[in-house]
């Protein structure tokens, strides 16, 4: 078998391309043919040493753009990638060659779907957020500062200014949209589709042609094994973006109110408002992923309070499989991996004073200790390694390719032609 992955960067800088480079070089290893095609550099440097083929436009995403203006109109459709990727799928056979789409939304664009569908190859989508179905990726309203349940590209949400930037951002994103779904047809191209959460299945499923093809594969967590913590549990750990739709000033509210001190590891638009708010806070800003998982093995519990749905937060698995509960919100995906009451606690999502009330509940060092104990145990007896990760990827892989052959994969037409 013959793997093409599809994402906007070729490093790692964040979830999504975290995933999609640690599963080439993962399948590179198995043995596994491997291409990965990418619009952003630089090139991880580990890929090419592991016989990893890559394909790297060098292109900008909006962190790197200095034409904003040019970048809109890439990121809303994006005719050199479009060219690239036709004239790379062209070079494979559709009896044994699958294209795995992890990422486009942040320069790829919607432009990929033409090529795809042209080059007659299986396609796979992994659905890390939620860009295939909502022009701005998230269901969530930044401005009510709440989850947006607003039909995507309804009257209603057209009007609505939900943008985390502005309302201009959002329009753009609503022409991605519409060529995504009109031009591109790109639900209609992934007939199969992998989630990583059971919200997250249950959230897209209405949106998605009937007949889509669902499979769950966890995301992999890189915690080396070791034995849960003995010594006194410390303070209570927030890890991640520090904003609103993460939940930070939600528990920087309830750490107070519970007499606790919150250690916030991470950077995002709400540090300087709660440094100045909650002084007794303490802000450590981003840390590496050793550094992080220390701390957790020494917090009383990690705190996930996120207020918006989050696709498979991997910072919960972390702190579980160290030994950590974890109190987490209910309306988000974190909750999946907690059972509460045992290796932890939901609460209601935005009130501080039921999160405060967990807060107290852990305090009690015998109650953090055998909590976290209890999710020790329950993770190891499943641990979502690197390994059963590329177990389950290959498995759909296969699944895919049968289904494939069994539709009837379309026929490939070497002049079928490619919207610049």
């Amino acid at each position: 078998m013959h793997v093409v992955l599809v994402a906007d960067h070729a490093a790692i800088n964040g979830g999504q391309a975290k995933v999609a480079i640690e599963s080439a070089l993962g399948l590179a290893g198995r043995g596994v043919r491997v291409s990965l095609f990418a619009a952003v550099g630089p090139v991880d440097p580990r890929l090419e040493p592991a016989g990893v083929r890559v394909v790297c436009l060098d292109q900008d995403d909006v962190t790197t753009a200095r034409n904003k203006l040019a970048f809109a109109a890439q990121a809303i459709w994006n005719g050199r990638a479009a060219r690239a990727l036709a004239a790379e799928l062209a070079r494979y056979d559709a009896r044994d060659t699958l294209v795995h789409v992890h990422a486009f939304a942040k320069a790829l664009s919607p432009a990929i779907g033409p090529a795809l569908r042209a080059s007659g190859l299986p396609c796979l989508y992994t659905m890390h957020e939620f860009f295939m179905v909502c022009p701005t990726g998230g269901f969530y309203d930044y401005r009510a500062e709440a989850i947006c349940r607003r039909a995507p590209m309804s009257a209603s949400c057209v009007t609505t200014d939900c943008d985390m930037r502005s309302y201009p951002r959002k329009v753009a994103r609503m022409l991605r949209h519409v060529g995504l779904a009109q031009v591109a047809r790109l639900p209609e191209l992934f007939h199969d589709v992998i989630t990583i959460s059971d919200l997250q299945e249950s959230v897209i499923r209405p949106l998605l042609p009937r007949g889509t093809v669902f499979h769950r594969v966890d995301n992999p967590i890189s915690v080396a094994p070791a034995p849960p913590g003995e010594g006194a549990p410390g303070d209570f750990l927030f890890v991640g973006r520090v904003s609103t739709e993460k939940g930070a000033p939600v528990f920087a509210e309830a750490a107070r109110r519970a007499g606790v001190r919150a250690v916030f590891v991470g950077d995002g638009t709400e540090r300087a408002d709660l440094e100045a708010r909650y002084p007794e806070a303490v802000m450590l800003g981003w840390r590496d992923a050793g550094a992080v998982q220390a701390l957790m093995r020494e917090a009383r519990a990690l705190v996930f309070p996120s207020v918006w749905y989050e696709g498979q937060p991997l910072t919960v698995y972390e702190a579980l499989a160290c030994g950590t509960p974890v109190i987490v919100s209910d309306a988000c995906a974190g909750r999946e991996a907690v059972v509460d009451g045992e290796t932890g606690f939901w609460f209601r999502s935005g009130d501080a004073d039921a999160l405060a009330a967990h807060l107290r509940r852990l305090s009690d060092d015998g109650v953090s200790r055998r909590m976290g104990r209890a999710a020790h145990a329950r993770y190891w007896a499943a641990p979502l390694t690197p390994d059963a990760h590329l177990d389950r990827l290959s498995a759909v892989y296969e699944a895919v390719m049968r289904g494939a052959t069994v539709r009837g994969a379309p026929a490939r037409h070497a002049s079928a032609p490619v919207p610049a």
